[in-house]
C-alpha cells in the first residue's frame, strides 16, 4: 500500500492462521483494512490519497489452490489465457490505482479490468466485517443457505434434487406456454400449409411439362405459318422435275459416267444415297405437315395450363423441381405442426408430474427449515451472548412465498434484537457494525464451513467488550482460524495473545508504518494494551495470556 492516507509505503505478509493488526488509536489500523477492500473492489474517493502524493496504490496478492470450474472461469481474461488445472495452486494479483484527481485503474493478474473484476474475484478469497463493510450475510440468499448448511446433509441432497426439479418444470411450463401462445399461429400455418398442399397436389405437377407445353404452344400458335413454309418445302422437294427428281437424273447421268470411267463408280454411290435421302426427307416433310393442325381449342388448353403452372411457380418454387420440392417441405412442416398435439399433452402431463415432485420436495424443505430454524437460533444466541451482547436475541424468520421459488417455498431472514424492548430486525438494519461482526463470528463458529472464502477480516468485532467477552472473542476467533487465514484489527489484548502472527502500527511525524512483532517486543506490546504501561505486573500478564493461548492452541 503506497499513498494511502498515513500510510506512506506499507507491506503486510500474512500468515495462515490467526493474524491480529495492533496499534495505538489513531495510528492507522483501520486504514489497512481500507487498503485490502479498495483491492477488493470498493468504491473509491480521492480524498483518500496521501497529502502531496499524485496518487495510492494497493496492491494484494493470493496464493490459492483453484477447487472449481467455476473458480477457473473468474480468473480467466480471454478464452486463449493458459489456467492451472483444479486443484493446482494459482497467484492471484489484485491492484488498484486512485489519483487525487479522482481517476484511477485496476488490474487482474497484471491486466487492466474494470473495478467490478476486482470485486467479483476478490469476494471469492476475502470477505471483511468491520466498519462500512457489508457481509454477504446480510443477503436472503446467504442466510437461506447458512440455514440449510444448518439443517445438514441430508436436507442439502433434498436441496439439490429439489432445484434440479424446479428448473426442470420452468423449462418445461416455459415451452408450454411458447407453445400454447403460439396456438392459434400454429392453426393458421396449419390452415395455410393444407391448401398449399392441396393446390399443388390438384395441380399434378409432372417434371419437365412445361418445356414441352412451351414448346406445343409455340407449334399451335404459328401452325398456320408452319404448315405455309412446310407445304412449300414439300413442293420444292417433291414436285415434278423438284429435288428428287432432278436428284434421280443427276444419278442416271452419273451411272453413264461410270460406265465410261469406273473411277466415278464412288461418286455414283453418294449420289444414289443422297437420292434415297432427298426422298426420305419428302416422306418426312408430307408426315409432318399432315401432322401440324390449327387447333384454337388446344392452343387455349395448352396456354391455360401453363399459366396455371406458373403461378404455382412464382408462389412455390422455380420449375416443376422448386414446386415439388416445396411440397415436400410443406408436408414436412404440417406433420410437424400437427404432432405438436401430442408433445402438448405431453407437457402437460410432465408439468404435472414435475409440480408435483417440486411440491412434495418444497414441503419437505419447508419441514426442514422449520426444524432447523430455532435450533440455529438458539445457538447463534448463546454465541452472541457469550460474545458481549448478553440482551441480544437472535430469530430466524420463515416466510412463505406464494409459489416455490429456486430455492424453496419461503423467504428466510435472520432478525436481530440488541436487548430486551428492542424490536427484531433484519440483520443489517439492527446490528451495529462491531455487533455484526460478532454475529458473523457467531455463524462461523455455529457452522464451521459456512463457505468456502479462505480469508476473512474483522475490525470492529472487539468494539465495546472486555474481561470474559473479549477471551469468548478470542477462543471463537482462534476456532474459526483453524483452517482459514483470519485478519482482526484489535484493541484487545486477550485477542492479540491467541495470533499466530502480530503485526504492529505505528505513527510518527504523521505516518504510518506497519511490522512484525515478535519476542519481548510482543510481551511488550500486549502489556501496554493491557494497562497502558509495561511494567512488571502487566508484562507478566501479558506472558501469562500467551502462554494461555499456546495452550489452547495445542
Amino acid at each position: 500500500m503506497a499513498g494511502l492516507g498515513v500510510l506512506d509505503d506499507a507491506v503486510l505478509e500474512l500468515e495462515p492462521g490467526l493474524n491480529v493488526l495492533t496499534g495505538e488509536t489513531g495510528a492507522g489500523k483501520t486504514m489497512i483494512t481500507v487498503g485490502l477492500a479498495l483491492a477488493l473492489g470498493a468504491r473509491a474517493d480521492s480524498g483518500m490519497v496521501r497529502a502531496g502524493r499524485r496518487a495510492l496504490a494497493v496492491e494484494a496478492r493470493f496464493r490459492l489452490r483453484v477447487t472449481s470450474h467455476e473458480e477457473l472461469k473468474l480468473l480467466a481474461q480471454d478464452e486463449d489465457e493458459d489456467l492451472p488445472a483444479e486443484g493446482e495452486e494459482q497467484e492471484v494479483v489484485l491492484a488498484r490505482t486512485v489519483g487525487a484527481e479522482g481517476r484511477g485503474s485496476a488490474r487482474l493478474n497484471g491486466r487492466l479490468v474494470p473495478v467490478a473484476s476486482l470485486a467479483r474475484v476478490g469476494g471469492t478469497m476475502v470477505e471483511i466485517h468491520g466498519q462500512n463493510q457489508a457481509t454477504r450475510l446480510l443477503s436472503p440468499p446467504a442466510q437461506t443457505a447458512f440455514v440449510d448448511r444448518f439443517a445438514g446433509r441430508e436436507h442439502l441432497e433434498t436441496l439439490d434434487r429439489y432445484r434440479a426439479a424446479h428448473r426442470d418444470l420452468r423449462r418445461a411450463v416455459s415451452e408450454l406456454e411458447r407453445i400454447e401462445s403460439a396456438g392459434r399461429e400454429r392453426e393458421r400455418e396449419i390452415d395455410l400449409l393444407r391448401y398449399q398442399i392441396r393446390e399443388i397436389e390438384a395441380a399434378r405437377v409432372a417434371p419437365g411439362e412445361m418445356a414441352g407445353l412451351a414448346e406445343e404452344e409455340s407449334r399451335l400458335a404459328h401452325a398456320e405459318r408452319i404448315l405455309s413454309l412446310a407445304g412449300a418445302a414439300e413442293q420444292v422437294v417433291g414436285e415434278d422435275g423438284g429435288a428428287v427428281d432432278r436428284l434421280r437424273e443427276a444419278t442416271a447421268g452419273a451411272q453413264a459416267i461410270a460406265g465410261l470411267d469406273p473411277s466415278a463408280a464412288a461418286l455414283v454411290a453418294r449420289m444414289q444415297s443422297a437420292t434415297a435421302e432427298a426422298a426420305d426427307v419428302l416422306d418426312e416433310l408430307r408426315a409432318y405437315r399432315l401432322s401440324i393442325e390449327v387447333d384454337p381449342g388446344r392452343l387455349a388448353a395448352v396456354q391455360e395450363r401453363l399459366r396455371s403452372l406458373k403461378g404455382l411457380e412464382r408462389k412455390y418454387g422455380d420449375g416443376e423441381e422448386g414446386i415439388l420440392g416445396y411440397q415436400d417441405q410443406a408436408s414436412a412442416r404440417l406433420d410437424a405442426l400437427e404432432g405438436q398435439d401430442a408433445n402438448v399433452e405431453g407437457l402437460r402431463d410432465r408439468v404435472a408430474e414435475l409440480s408435483g415432485e417440486v411440491g412434495a420436495m418444497a414441503a419437505s424443505l419447508s419441514e426442514g427449515r422449520a426444524h432447523a430454524a430455532p435450533r440455529l437460533a438458539q445457538a447463534l444466541r448463546l454465541e452472541v451472548r457469550a460474545l458481549g451482547m448478553p440482551g441480544a436475541d437472535v430469530s430466524v424468520s420463515l416466510e412463505p412465498m406464494a409459489e416455490p421459488g429456486p430455492d424453496g417455498a419461503e423467504r428466510i431472514e435472520l432478525l436481530f434484537s440488541g436487548g430486551p424492548g428492542q424490536p427484531s430486525l433484519p440483520l443489517g438494519r439492527a446490528a451495529s457494525g462491531g455487533e455484526l461482526s460478532r454475529v458473523m463470528l457467531g455463524c462461523r463458529s455455529v457452522l464451521a464451513d459456512l463457505d468456502d472464502v479462505p480469508t476473512l477480516v474483522f475490525d470492529e468485532v472487539d468494539a465495546g467488550i472486555g474481561g470474559r467477552t473479549a477471551l469468548a472473542v478470542a477462543e471463537r476467533l482462534a476456532q474459526v482460524a483453524t483452517g482459514r487465514q483470519v485478519l482482526v484489527v484489535t484493541h484487545l489484548a486477550q485477542i492479540a495473545a491467541r495470533a499466530d502472527r502480530h503485526l504492529f502500527v505505528e505513527k510518527e511525524g504523521g505516518t504510518a508504518t506497519v511490522r512484525p512483532l515478535e519476542g519481548e517486543e510482543r510481551v511488550e506490546e500486549l502489556a501496554r494494551m493491557l494497562s497502558g504501561q509495561t511494567g512488571k505486573a502487566s508484562l507478566a500478564h501479558a506472558r501469562e495470556l500467551i502462554d494461555a493461548g499456546a495452550g489452547r492452541a495445542s
